[in-house]
């Protein structure tokens, strides 16, 4: 008797049932309910990966049936609408396998339980999970990422961040038909892995997490060829690898509640920021984060978030009620992604975001337009620039009203953010408006001038006639011998000015 088999979407779209016919597993009939190839090109249509490779293995399987097969195309029981979930499709299959008596070919356990409560013959085409995936033979200890692309040598960047270099892995360059493959298992392996999942699937490109590794795929129309980028960090680092001064350790316990994490791309800020999340959450903190995709490798008391599961509003919403100590924002983007890290730093919750930037007041300026200035100290109050994998510099907010440097008018002072060096103390930006702009102006190296300025400016008011030379934090005071306006209390007066501005002061007549 010819036995008769109805297919799958699970069993056509994960190339199991090409591999159960190449392998002789299966013989006799193989009905397709055309329902499937609707639902591959609906999904394709949008843009899906889904949709592309179920075509794509469907179309191997139908041109290609092997010996002693009979494959027919079926259109039995299909609804007469436009868009079909999976949920529907894998029903209407279900239903046709009970009424044709066949055996139902799948590799979804839920579906091969279904049936069988049906009293439907199955055959679970799933396989035991491969260990090594293709892209794993492209790896080695140091890489930190591959780059597969269509008609190209596939390369490898090897190294650590900062301190890297592009290796080519082979000379022989990537036809269509490996990359394509490597594309789908990747995407069979997210969607059936526990260890993994698609995290964004859009017209022409997937985004994937999948172990340690995070894959873009991209395909034509989007990119002129097929492309796979996977990227998988080289070492995980806690807060104590880094060389942290006791100062820092102190405020990260005590005080720093809206940080900021910058740096170039590829120089450790996910690292860090990973590394920051856990060192909170081993010190009993609630931490949880927002990430797109979900990469870093935290602890299971720590909660992760997607960006492309949930719209901001109600990621505010869960993160509001859910009132954790800290959230870690990775990575700040939009003005949304920005707009929510302020709402939730105002509510009282601990902040620790990621931007790009190329050098650390490049971060703060992020913000400059987003919110007002006098607000900018209450949301950020530490900001840490990560350079080759270590931490480069330390920056502290605050504000205060004064005079800003440079300016002469007493009546021109005004509140002004400053930005000063968290290690140092010494005073390397201010931020203030002037007009109808938002001046971001460096003051290193000017601030002891600018004293210096004031100084001979003070002496002078109260001898006119007066030289005055700043040299170090001497200040020389050249008075004529026989000046009418020189008098005792003149003198010390301006003893008394020099010594109260942190100099010592030199009378010499001339």
């Amino acid at each position: 008797m010819e036995m008769v088999y109805v297919v799958d979407v699970d069993s056509v779209l994960d190339g199991s049932l090409r591999r159960l016919i190449e392998k002789g597993a299966i013989r006799g009939r193989v009905l397709i309910h055309r329902i499937i190839a609707d639902y591959f090109y609906s999904e394709a249509r949008k843009g899906r990966s889904t949709g592309f490779t179920g075509l794509s293995e469907l179309a191997k399987v139908i041109e290609s049936p092997g010996t002693g097969i009979e494959i027919l195309v079926v259109d039995e029981d299909k609804p007469m609408v436009k868009d079909v979930s999976l949920e529907t499709v894998k029903s209407i299959i279900r239903n046709y396998a009970w009424k044709a008596g066949g055996v139902l070919v799948s590799s979804d356990p839920l579906q091969i339980d279904a049936a069988r409560a049906l009293g439907i013959a199955t055959l679970y085409s799933g396989e035991a999970r491969r260990e090594k995936l293709s892209i794993d033979e492209f790896f080695t200890e140091k890489t930190m990422s591959i780059h597969l692309k269509e008609g190209a040598p596939p390369i490898a960047k090897i190294g650590s961040p900062g301190r890297w270099a592009f290796v080519r892995i082979r000379d022989e360059p990537l036809s269509q038909g490996e990359i394509e493959e490597i594309a789908r298992e990747l995407i069979e392996a997210a969607s059936l892995s526990k260890d993994g999942f698609v995290e964004i699937d859009r017209a022409g490109s997937t985004i994937i997490q999948l172990r340690d590794y995070r894959i873009v795929i991209t395909r034509p129309p989007l990119s002129e060829g097929w492309e796979i980028t996977a990227v998988r960090p080289v070492v995980k680092l806690r807060l104590s690898d880094y060389e942290i001064p006791d100062k820092l350790y102190k405020r990260f316990m005590e005080k720093a509640e809206g940080i900021l994490i910058a740096g170039a791309p590829g120089m450790g800020k996910t690292t860090f920021a990973q590394a920051l999340a856990e060192f909170y959450s081993e010190q009993g903190k609630i931490v949880k984060t927002i990430e797109s995709p979900r990469d870093m490798r935290l602890p299971p008391t720590v909660t992760q978030y997607s960006k492309n599961y949930a719209d901001l509003g109600e990621l505010h919403d869960i993160l509001l009620l859910s009132r954790p100590d800290y959230t870690v924002y990775d990575e700040l983007r939009s003005d949304e992604d920005f707009q929510l890290y302020v709402d939730l730093r105002l509510a009282g919750i601990g902040m620790i975001g990621v931007v790009h930037a190329t050098s650390p007041i490049d971060a703060v300026q992020r913000f400059i337009r987003r919110v007002e200035l006098g607000m900018i100290p209450s949301i950020i109050d530490t900001v840490i620039f990560i350079n080759e994998g270590r931490i480069e510099k330390v920056y502290e907010l605050s504000i205060t009203v004064k005079l800003p440097t440079g300016l002469r008018e007493a009546d021109l002072s005004r509140p002004v953010v400053e930005v000063r060096d968290y290690i140092t103390g010494e005073l390397e930006y201010e931020i203030y408006t002037f007009g109808e702009q938002t001046m971001v102006v460096p003051v290193k190296g000017k601030t002891v001038d600018r004293e210096r300025e004031v100084l001979e400016r003070m002496v002078r008011r109260i001898l006119p006639d007066a030289e005055v030379e700043v040299r170090d934090k001497t200040v020389i005071v050249r008075i004529p011998r026989h000046s009418p306006r020189l008098t005792a209390r003149k003198l010390k007066r301006i003893r008394k000015l020099v010594e109260k501005n942190g100099f010592e002061a030199r009378i010499v007549p001339v």
